[in-house]
């Protein structure tokens, strides 16, 4: 009779336990995928208020020489969507609706007489050119949100400097892509100007989780990329993505001599400026002729430095450009330089890196 009552209260026991776990039973659900968590991420981004679907068509850079040493540039302050990579978006921070912004040009000597609108309607904006000499606390001060500002200085030094808003907090700025090139021609030119065939403008810079002051300072970028900036009127000019470069190259024939005037604007890495396939003939740091060197397989750019490369491409094919650190140039650091025989884009494939 025990024997019989204790098997009956087992079967109670395990009847219950079974409902129990039953009742108590939770799904298990696997980890998110990579994307899954990105995508979450993006989707938890929160746009400063008065930027809310806000996207301003880019307005163009106004240079006009109106003497022989003297030049007005007008730039914008404005938010334009960038797209950075395929399908990712940034609400960027901008001048004139491109970033990096597009490429100033003047001449050694010249007095630039320049204005800056701001139609941030949030936000001030600045502009510190490091081609120039000038008190910043006069003539590099902020913006106010539509209102515009006019600053004369002299650029009497020639290279390829960096420009940016230097409104604080400065990195927020710079890496939310305000950010840009200014080119100061030296007065006599480059020694080899009359052996160039080929010229282009390329900016490295970075990208971090949008408008987080906390990645920008103590994160990695999650894209490094290279653009073109055009010198000329229908030259290739791209945002800062991590394919265009690759998808549409740069173009050159067999034998061409090819400048590159490059900048890293950062705002936090540094660049190992690299061409594959070829040595740089000649190397002017900063950009300044004076700065001259030879046979350089490497340049190495600090946050914000410059210079000119030249080379000679002597066979068809694909040339990858690239930032040594292989780290930045797996996040979309490179560009390609597409030789043929006649200089145009015969369709190949291209060889990437």
């Amino acid at each position: 009779m025990q024997t019989l009552m204790a098997m009956l209260l087992l079967a109670v026991m395990l009847i219950v336990t079974a409902c129990g776990d039953q009742e108590g039973q939770t799904e298990v659900k696997p980890d998110p995928s990579p994307a899954e968590t990105e995508k979450v991420q993006a989707d938890e981004v929160e746009v400063i208020a008065p930027h809310e679907g806000l996207n301003q068509a880019p307005i163009p850079l106004i240079v006009e020489r109106i003497s022989e040493n003297e030049v007005n540039v007008e730039m914008t302050a404005q938010i334009t969507d960038i797209e950075i990579a395929k399908g990712e978006m940034y609400k960027a921070w901008t001048f004139n609706g491109e970033a990096p912004g597009p490429v100033v040009v003047v001449n050694e000597g010249d007095i630039i007489n320049f204005t800056l609108k701001n139609l941030d309607p949030a936000i001030p904006h600045s502009m510190d050119f490091h081609a120039v000499h000038a008190a910043p606390s006069e003539k590099f001060i902020d913006i106010m949100p539509n209102e515009e500002g006019t600053f004369t200085y002299p650029a009497n030094k020639p290279g390829v400097f960096m420009y940016h808003c230097g409104t604080k907090p400065v990195l927020s700025h710079i890496a939310n892509g305000m950010h840009g090139v200014i080119i100061v021609k030296p007065k006599d030119g480059y020694p080899t100007d009359s052996e160039i065939d080929k010229e282009f403008v390329l900016i490295q810079n970075e990208w971090y989780k949008y408008n987080d002051l906390d990645d920008m300072m103590n994160g990695e970028p999650s894209q490094v990329v290279f653009s073109a900036k055009a010198l000329q009127e229908g030259d290739l000019n791209t945002n800062g993505t991590t394919y265009s470069l690759q998808e549409t190259p740069l173009l050159a024939k067999v034998g061409d001599k090819v400048r590159i005037y490059v900048n890293n604007v950062g705002p936090n890495e540094v660049s190992s400026f690299h061409v594959v396939g070829t040595i740089f003939d000649n190397v002017y740091i900063d950009g300044n002729p004076a700065n001259h060197m030879e046979g350089l397989q490497t340049v190495m750019l600090p946050a914000s430095g410059g210079a000119v490369v030249e080379f000679t491409v002597t066979e068809e094919g694909s040339y990858p450009i690239v930032t040594h650190q292989f780290n930045h140039a797996t996040k979309g650091a490179v560009a390609i330089l597409k030789v043929t025989a006649d200089g145009l884009d015969d369709g190949s494939e291209v060889m990437s890196h």
